[in-house]
């Protein structure tokens, strides 16, 4: 059987939750595991899941309301230990700093360029599979 890797996507918005599945599709490339996907629309819900551990990588949307994605991930990264990598999805390229603050492993801009996340997602999974290693 093969292996698997757990994407957990946060977004108060249903639409930008199914782009970044679009744009992953079943594995964003040859060499990384295929994916499954945990969706979360409220913070509190990317906390529980978190918790029960099993996470590969997370996608936050950093546009979400009431807590954009860039917040839950600097609380992300000071809360949990061993957090896994985080993949930020940014309004705009000029908030590339506020990515950079949050400590987000890797940052890509909205509206979801398919290329461009998947070689972002897939390049944060081969770093995790060799962290794991």
């Amino acid at each position: 059987m093969q292996p698997t890797a757990t994407v957990l996507v946060y977004s108060d918005d249903s639409n930008t939750r199914e782009q970044v599945r679009l744009a992953a599709g079943r594995r964003p490339a040859p060499d990384v595991p295929l994916v499954e996907f945990v969706e979360c629309a409220t913070p509190q819900a990317v906390l529980r899941e978190l918790d029960k551990g099993g996470i590969d990588v997370c996608v936050l949307d950093g546009e979400a309301v009431p807590m954009g994605g860039m917040g839950v991930c600097r609380q992300i990264k000071d809360e949990v230990f061993g957090c896994p990598p985080v993949l930020l999805l940014m309004g705009r390229p000029q908030d590339a700093w506020l990515a950079t603050w949050s400590r987000a492993d890797a940052a890509v801009t909205l509206p979801v360029d398919p290329v461009e996340f998947a070689s972002a997602l897939a390049s944060l999974l081969r770093q995790r599979r060799l962290v794991g290693a």
